[in-house]
């Protein structure tokens, strides 16, 4: 792995590199270039290999650093986090955090240019290309034990979207309870989990993907309607290390205030941005489907749904939303 990232760090500039070049600065030899330059196309970079010229990424890469996401987070923020790890590929960010011991005092952030065993909800795989998206988790400490924290993923979306909406309004919105979506495609996900004791202390782990450039060889493995931050705004695509500051931002804060309000404060927020009001659509539960029409969310981010029976209100639990067609 280290002599991948090597020839990564060597490609990442998106112009040719010889792969004479790149096997002398190196001390390999030049079929073990190509046999890592492969490799990196497995990971799913697509890399342009002309004779007479060597190998080129067809995109430059912004490879994550801490100390550049370090120098865009405020003081307030700063003296929030406790440890910040950066891998180059892990099973997962959320499942690494959620195996880290002990209490920690502010939170604890993993990000990875790669998973490769990347979840979404209900156990849903999440493709992560290297050095494409965002993968990040954060683990936070709570006195109390999980049930007065059941609208915080909510709230954790409108963090995103105040992150986003800076970039672009256009068609981007919530879709309850943990979506991200822009022009009715999945752009982001939020998981959300707990352990602990039910009365309290807990942790809890919150994971987000969020795709910014998806490259082609790996979008043919997502089993959805997807799109990327690039697709929306082109050369306006902010650097990942920028984008990245803004949501640690934006999430720690909710983090750190929600106890002391719940979801309340964020309802106006979910509410302007909710892309799914007012659109019939299925609600899966394990055993049944219920159908009707979204009404919005209440104050304790439960959604409201007009069915045949008259309105009822539903936690997120174990259900998933499908916008009928």
């Amino acid at each position: 792995m280290i002599t991948r990232l090597a020839i990564l760090n060597k490609l990442a500039d998106g112009v040719f590199h010889s792969g004479e070049l790149l096997a002398l600065e190196l001390g390999i030899s030049r079929a073990a270039v190509w046999k890592q330059v492969k490799k990196l196309g497995d990971m799913g970079l697509v890399i342009d290999s002309i004779r007479g010229k060597g190998y080129r990424l067809q995109h430059a890469l912004d490879l994550l650093n801490i100390e550049q996401i370090e120098a865009g987070l405020p003081e307030t923020t700063k003296a929030r986090v406790s440890r910040m790890d950066l891998f180059a590929e892990v099973d997962s960010t959320n499942r690494y955090l959620m195996e880290q011991s002990g209490q920690s005092n502010g939170a604890h952030i993993c990000l990875a240019e790669a998973q490769n065993n990347g979840r979404g909800r209900r156990g849903r795989a999440w493709v992560s290309p290297f050095a494409s998206n965002v993968y990040m988790s954060i683990r936070w400490q709570y006195a109390t034990g999980p049930m007065p924290l059941s609208g915080l993923s909510l709230a954790l979306g409108v963090a995103v979207m105040r992150v986003l909406s800076g970039y672009t309004e256009e068609g981007v919105g919530l879709k309850w309870p943990n979506d991200i979506f822009a022009n009715g495609k999945k752009l982001a996900g939020i998981l959300v989990e707990f352990s602990g004791d039910v009365s309290g202390p807990c942790q809890v782990v919150v994971g987000l993907g969020l795709n910014v450039r998806m490259p082609a060889p790996s979008s043919k493995e997502i089993d959805q309607p997807w799109i990327d931050l690039y697709s929306l705004i082109g050369d306006k695509c902010p650097e990942r290390n920028e984008l990245v500051a803004k949501l640690i931002t934006q999430m720690v804060e909710v983090l750190n205030q929600y106890p002391d309000n719940g979801f309340e404060p964020y309802h106006q927020e979910w509410d302007k941005w909710d892309v799914i009001r007012g659109l019939p659509v299925n609600i899966n539960f394990p055993n049944h489907t219920k159908e009707g029409v979204v009404k919005g969310v209440n104050t304790d981010g439960a959604l409201v749904l007009e069915t045949v029976s008259g309105l009822e209100v539903l936690n997120s639990g174990e259900v998933s939303l499908r916008i009928k067609s």
